[in-house]
């Protein structure tokens, strides 16, 4: 749920445990924090030294990717899976290094805190005030083998943070009064909680085929919205809701006639969060809204529609049928939802 649960710890005891095993065990790369327990617990194993590479005249280490392919051990842990790469490696995320890792045969065990999937970067904004910029697919946890919580109590963890074994003593009053507030710190292992059930009960329904058929036969989500960044945080939502269903998703874009070019850097911006997502991105040019996505919904035989509330109606426009009511009479058979924006957060 947050950082200095335990998770690196426990990545590591996992990794001796394979290694007394008889199993070949490397460290890729570790953060230990200055977290006297967990170099500890790190003493032993053989690790892999880090790069050392020079952005912005600061000298940051990194996974040594290369260097790790050629060692080619059975078992590589490699901690912080959401972390950015510096300019000029191999690839700009660290997932993608893992993938390059598992490509190779190796096995990796990774750490992750649950902020970071980017099917909730939204969510968690709205709970805790906090945006965070660095996110991962979801799709990398999906293909995990296994998904192991390392779960700590909001009260056990301020505990160890006023301790100094989070983080050094100077960075503790900061961190009480942001992120690591006990309302925060409830709302996101809420969410952990939450997000390891559905993982379970997705690899249940896929172990279960008959029974997954039942779940949902043919359905189908239509996220409808405006090339506007804010209009981000419906994907998300609507991406969430067709995991739950066992769905695709599609994702409809309609441009009037002559797009801005902010609007086109916008439908680059969606296109590359269907990508991280696993959603198919449409887009469709039209004056009427509302007849672009009856037909696209019927070419896709959409079940759900997804949208954001309409904005307010002022003027001659308070006269008009509202877009809602105009999609539910042109779409009787799907369901239509209303994404509500409960963040009240700054964007």
């Amino acid at each position: 749920m947050a950082a200095g649960v335990g998770k690196t710890f426990r990545m590591l005891a996992e990794g001796r445990g394979e290694r007394d095993a008889g199993r070949d065990v490397v460290i890729g790369y570790l953060e230990p924090h200055g977290r006297a327990e967990t170099e500890a617990q790190a003493a032993g194993l053989e690790q892999i030294p880090p790069r050392t590479v020079r952005h912005r005249d600061v000298a940051v280490r990194e996974l040594d990717l290369p260097a790790v392919l050629v060692r080619a051990p059975a078992v590589c842990l490699i901690d912080e899976l959401a972390h950015t790469n510096a300019p000029g490696l191999e690839h700009g995320k660290r997932y993608e290094d893992v993938a390059d890792v598992l490509a190779a045969g190796i096995d990796v065990f990774s750490t992750v805190n649950v902020q970071h999937l980017e099917s909730l970067n939204d969510q968690v904004a709205e709970l805790t005030g906090v945006r965070v910029r660095e996110t991962f697919p979801d799709r990398v946890l999906a293909g995990a083998d296994e998904v192991v919580l390392v779960d700590l109590t909001p009260a056990a963890l301020i505990e160890r943070l006023r301790a100094g074994k989070v983080y050094a003593a100077e960075r503790v009053p900061a961190a009480l009064n942001g992120f690591f507030r006990v309302e925060n710190l409830e709302a996101l292992r809420e969410i952990a909680l939450r997000q390891v059930a559905e993982d379970v009960e997705a690899r249940r329904q896929r172990e279960l085929p008959s029974r997954r058929l039942d779940r949902a036969v043919g359905e189908r989500l239509l996220a409808l919205v405006s090339p506007h960044p804010e209009a981000q945080r419906i994907v998300r939502r609507a991406w969430r809701s067709a995991q739950r269903l066992g769905a695709e998703l599609d994702v409809l874009i309609v441009l009037g006639p002559s797009p801005s070019a902010a609007e086109r850097e916008q439908v680059g911006a969606f296109r590359r969060l269907g990508a991280l997502l696993g959603a198919h991105v449409l887009v469709e040019q039209g004056e009427d809204v509302v007849a672009v996505a009856a037909r696209v919904a019927r070419e896709r035989r959409s079940t759900y529609v997804l949208m954001g509330a309409p904005a307010p109606r002022r003027g001659l426009r308070r006269l008009g049928e509202p877009l809602t009511d105009r999609l539910l009479r042109a779409l009787p058979g799907v369901d239509v939802r209303i994404v509500a924006d409960r963040s009240g957060c700054e964007r």
